[in-house]
């Protein structure tokens, strides 16, 4: 990663960070339900940074596959900290497809754009998040059953 140029760099340490605490969340959630929910609002308020990340890499001149990650992780943390926490609604079961839908596009979206860049910056890089993608894909529909 030394070979990378700063904004580079922040693009991935943001990534991984962002990725690594979902996966802790729903291995959390998993097996310590009443935890998690506890200090989930973490993963909402990620999006802070996150935007803060996308505003670097756009003033910057970065590419818009680079900074789009963060505005649309950030749009997901907002629709999931009213459906979730400020206002919840029973959306998960059965599934209210107004919020179901949208929720799980802007969540998986903004995976990928942290995902897909990395193979242009530094392709172990592109494999090793794929992996923590698979584990925290497993490990949430694991924590929701």
């Amino acid at each position: 990663m030394s070979a990378l140029d700063r904004y580079d760099r922040l693009f991935v340490i943001a990534a991984f960070l962002i990725h690594i605490v979902l996966l802790v969340f729903f291995a959390v959630r998993k097996w310590k339900f009443d935890t998690a929910m506890r200090f989930g609002w973490i993963v909402y308020a990620l999006a802070v940074p996150a935007v803060i990340v996308s505003l670097v890499l756009v003033i910057s001149g970065r590419p818009w596959y680079l900074w789009l990650a963060g505005f649309l992780y950030a749009a997901w943390s907002v629709l999931g900290y009213v459906v979730d926490i400020a206002r919840p609604v029973a959306w998960r079961s059965p599934i209210l497809w107004p919020v179901f839908i949208p929720y799980v596009l802007l969540y998986c979206s903004s995976l990928m754009f942290y995902w897909w860049p990395l193979r242009n910056i530094q392709r172990p890089l592109w494999f090793v998040y794929a992996g923590l993608f698979v584990i925290s894909t497993i490990l949430n529909i694991a924590s929701h059953s």
